[in-house]
């Protein structure tokens, strides 16, 4: 074991001069690649990765798994909720963005986290959330070979309480029992 952990010294270095990590110079660099890239980067896309995460009895997932946007372009996405309870549930939604330095440039026009959201029992809801990527992220040095940007969702239970018009909404909207109905015609069962 003492003379395999001195094998990973090089090895490490190896890893750290080909990735760039810990600051380490990479051994290689086109400049020519990097002048290239900065003609393009008018033309550049971006790809938007959606997640999400419940931590209250509901079902909680992005209708797109990802998205790909121009910078400076409006987009629409959706989520989509469900309450699993027999009772109205309030959650809230925090979201953050990956990498860190990318959320600086993403702006939500309109988001379903913004407010608290409010679901009757069994009800599921779609959640939209419409964003645009401001073009200045091509400008930012520190995301120059960025390509994609994860945007993700908790929802949490809400403090706040029901309203209690809303209790006995929801023991009304839940039947009892299934109801069946048989439609006659010539005296023959349609159903």
């Amino acid at each position: 074991m003492f003379g395999l952990s001195f094998a990973f010294v090089p090895l490490y270095q190896l890893f750290c001069q080909s990735t760039g990590y810990g600051g380490t110079t990479k051994d290689k660099i086109d400049l020519k690649k990097i002048v290239d890239k900065k003609v393009n980067d008018k033309d550049r896309m971006i790809e938007i990765h959606f997640t999400s995460q419940a931590n209250m009895p509901w079902t909680f997932k992005p209708e797109q798994k990802s998205i790909i946007v121009k910078p400076g372009e409006t987009v629409l996405a959706f989520y989509r909720a469900k309450n699993l309870l027999n009772k109205p549930l309030i959650g809230i939604a925090l979201y953050h963005v990956l990498p860190d330095e990318a959320g600086l440039y993403f702006n939500k026009i309109q988001c379903f986290c913004f407010e608290e959201q409010m679901l009757n029992a069994h009800e599921e809801i779609d959640l939209p959330v419409l964003f645009f990527i401001d073009p200045d992220i091509l400008n930012d040095s520190r995301l120059t070979n960025l390509e994609k940007i994860t945007l993700s969702y908790i929802f949490f239970e809400s403090d706040s309480e029901i309203p209690e018009e809303y209790h006995h909404l929801s023991r009304a909207i839940t039947p009892k029992k299934k109801m069946r109905f048989k439609l006659y015609e010539n005296n023959r069962y349609l159903i």
